[in-house]
């Protein structure tokens, strides 16, 4: 098929590569401009448009698909199909009416449950304990189309947000292409009226912990919020990232270490912090970090 890829971050990348490992011919690759980024604040590619120039396939970057020099040449295209991941910029009608089937959007959740923008934050937050991918027709609305294809997965009871993400992307991956293979024959499902949630874009406002949740609200928390944002805590001062933790056992004051290995005393439960990340380092296992920051049962932790 003539495809139309449009996506940004990594989570879109196995899609592009997917597509054009099953024979797909990308007419274009669509992404969000090249932006700011590292110290030196110099224009860098999103990680599609790095990936579509190393496999010779042409990208656009319009700011806006509302001009009618976009609209023009998007439909120029004369693509049998989109397929849209993660791309960022609201899609008008004149765009989904283009491509000859319609344009397609892998969304990572079992819709309705999690429309918007950060459903894999907000599946862990929320204790999901499964969640997934569907393949949906899109419309106007915000994930509001009828489903072709879902798949869906397990959440691990230690598992974070990075490497859900990586999971996920990986079983779009793989459903784009089913879905491809078969779109003639796949019956488009309306979603259901009931069960709808939104998963609101993750602000920075949530990322402090407080000890006084329940020890299976904080390990939600930091698993949800691992590697971006970054839950966090003060510990003698310092701001301190939290990028991993489990469920554990103990009683104690809220935030207090009951043991010199990092297991910290919630409002209800405990918690065992895995992997931390002081301030202008690397990210490290418990075992290391405290190696450079040795912490005495009875601290507490703000």
């Amino acid at each position: 098929m003539r495809v139309i890829f449009m996506g940004t971050p990594d989570f879109s990348v196995p899609v592009l590569e997917a597509l054009v490992e099953a024979g797909h011919e990308v007419v274009a690759v669509y992404s969000q401009p090249p932006r700011p980024a590292g110290r030196g604040k110099k224009e860098r590619a999103s990680p599609v448009q790095a990936r579509a120039e190393v496999l010779g396939l042409p990208v656009h970057y319009p700011v806006s698909l509302r001009t009618p020099e976009a609209l023009e040449t998007f439909a120029a295209l004369n693509a049998d199909v989109a397929v849209v991941v993660a791309y960022g910029l609201i899609l008008p009608q004149a765009i989904l009416d283009a491509p000859k089937q319609g344009c397609l959007n892998i969304h990572a959740s079992l819709l309705p449950r999690w429309r918007g923008a950060a459903p894999i934050h907000r599946a862990i937050m929320a204790g999901d304990a499964e969640t997934g991918v569907c393949i949906m027709q899109m419309e106007a609305g915000l994930d509001t189309g009828p489903v072709l294809l879902r798949q869906t997965t397990s959440i691990g009871a230690e598992e974070t947000t990075a490497q859900l993400h990586d999971h996920l992307s990986q079983i779009g991956a793989k459903a784009i292409v089913d879905a491809l293979a078969h779109l003639p024959e796949l019956e488009p499902v309306p979603q259901a009226m009931d069960g709808v949630t939104y998963a609101q874009k993750i602000d920075k406002a949530e990322a402090r912990v407080d000890w006084t949740q329940s020890a299976e609200e904080v390990d939600r928390q930091i698993r949800g919020l691992s590697p971006f944002p970054g839950a966090w805590c003060e510990i003698d001062g310092q701001r301190v990232k939290l990028l991993g933790s489990r469920l554990a056992k103990g009683t104690g004051a809220p935030g207090q270490l009951l043991d010199d290995g990092l297991t910290v005393a919630c409002g209800e439960g405990a918690v065992s912090l895995l992997r931390l990340q002081r301030a202008g380092k690397g990210a490290q296992d418990a075992s290391v970090f405290l190696q450079g920051f040795a912490l005495p049962e009875g601290k507490l932790l703000a």
